[in-house]
């Protein structure tokens, strides 16, 4: 197999396989050389460290842990931390080239990175929690910085960690340094607008591509797959801005009504129902699959990787797909949904916005001062919309779909910065 054809699908639903499927189809399209095809795809530096760690039973574990920086020829490296038990290298290491990838689309001066901790954050105490965190960032106090490697939250970890991380690596270097890590409770130099970060940027990218479709937000209607943080912001956002969203749904199943949903009425039952949906009133219970299929003009998967799968993209009916989860649709069912005519704003597009608005925290923790929430939102819907314009563009120029055109705009920024910084 030559370096240019796409690499084959190991597992037709993987979606890391799915995106460096799509990778390749971006680089062959860009002509780039064989040998700036590896340095972007071949991570910069890989790290795997053993953890020990005493349990409160007083017997002592050791945990796994990586840190995959896959390119800083941006900036320095971004990414989160994930505490999960299927955490391992290969995962790490393509979630690393995402970071990348995201952080370029939207014209923010990061490389990518990623780690995570192979653990069951939900079988743990928080004292054990607290000790792992401490553990691996003394692990990587020679990969971190400010300037070097910023982490933040991802999947079973939170503000409360990420204090604990910046606390650790805080004393190791003898002086308070907020800016090593995002994410961070208001109080030690978190951002406003962060909790809802992802979710704005899924309706600015929603609004920006329903302009270029002629359709009006005040006659449209929306189903949103996902009602955590990133789906119910979404969903809140979009109803403010005159969108109909007429399903939603969660881990319990979907619930659905053709007049619309009460979006503050859903998030404040799910807030008082222990985090779920079950039971909500003033609706049609549906199952998730059929959230898919419904008849509306905005689709936005925001629950986990491969929904649209090539077993149902036919019977997908929206106009627009707008992913807020990471690698919704599988590559698969790509040509199924262009050949349908969907315009689809893919996910390193879509959620750019939660890394967006941690790079606005990360600025203000190195001019050291606060920005108004306004200020905030005015900058990240801006930098979503200009992005968007961006990957239109050149959706257009190459005459392909969205989701390659995104790629084509992050490979061909970081490729022509890597042409004027040099190499060896």
């Amino acid at each position: 197999m030559s370096y240019l054809e796409p690499a084959p699908i190991k597992d037709k639903e993987n979606p890391l396989e799915s995106m460096m499927q799509r990778f390749d189809k971006a680089v062959s399209l860009l002509g780039i050389s064989e040998e700036m095809y590896y340095i972007l795809k071949v991570p910069r530096q890989q790290v795997i460290v053993g953890l020990p760690v005493t349990m409160d039973n007083g017997s002592l574990r050791v945990f796994e842990g990586y840190r995959v920086v896959h390119s800083n020829i941006l900036g320095p490296s971004k990414g989160g931390i994930r505490f999960d038990p299927g955490v391992n290298l290969d995962e790490v290491r393509a979630l690393a080239a995402w970071m990348t990838w995201k952080c370029a689309v939207v014209d923010i001066p990061y490389g990518g990175a990623k780690g995570g901790v192979a653990c069951n954050p939900r079988e743990m105490s928080a004292g054990e929690i607290e000790r792992l965190v401490r553990a691996y960032t003394v692990s990587m106090l020679d990969v971190f910085g400010p300037d070097r490697d910023i982490p933040a939250p991802d999947m079973g970890t939170g503000p409360r960690e990420m204090a604990w991380l910046m606390d650790e690596y805080s004393k190791a270097k003898g002086m308070t340094v907020n800016g090593v890590v995002t994410g961070k409770p208001l109080v030690l130099g978190g951002s406003l607008g962060r909790t809802e970060a992802t979710g704005r940027g899924v309706t600015s990218a929603a609004l920006a591509a329903m302009d270029k479709l002629r359709l009006n937000p005040y006659r449209a209607t929306a189903a949103i797959q996902g009602f955590g943080n990133v789906g119910s912001y979404a969903a809140a956002l979009m109803h403010e801005r005159g969108v109909s969203v007429v399903a939603i749904s969660d881990i319990s199943g979907g619930y659905h009504n053709a007049n619309g949903i009460d979006i503050e009425a859903a998030m404040k039952y799910r807030n008082a129902h222990e985090g779920t949906l079950e039971g909500f009133p003033n609706a049609e219970k549906i199952t998730n699959e059929e959230l898919l299929s419904l008849p509306v003009d905005v689709l936005v998967p925001a629950a986990k990787e491969d929904v649209i799968t090539v077993d149902n993209a036919a019977s997908i009916q929206a106009k627009l797909i707008v992913e807020g989860a990471n690698g919704p649709t599988s590559a698969s069912a790509d040509d199924i949904i262009n050949q349908k005519g969907i315009v689809v704003v893919p996910d390193i597009l879509a959620n750019a916005g939660g890394v967006t608005v941690s790079y606005f925290e990360w600025v203000q923790n190195r001019i050291g001062y606060k920005w108004t929430l306004d200020r905030i939102n005015r900058r990240s819907d801006r930098a979503m919309k200009d992005a968007f314009d961006r990957v239109y563009a050149a959706s257009q120029q190459y005459k392909v779909s969205m989701r390659i055109a995104a790629y084509i705009v992050a490979i061909r920024k970081v490729a022509e910065t890597y042409k004027f910084r040099g190499g060896y």
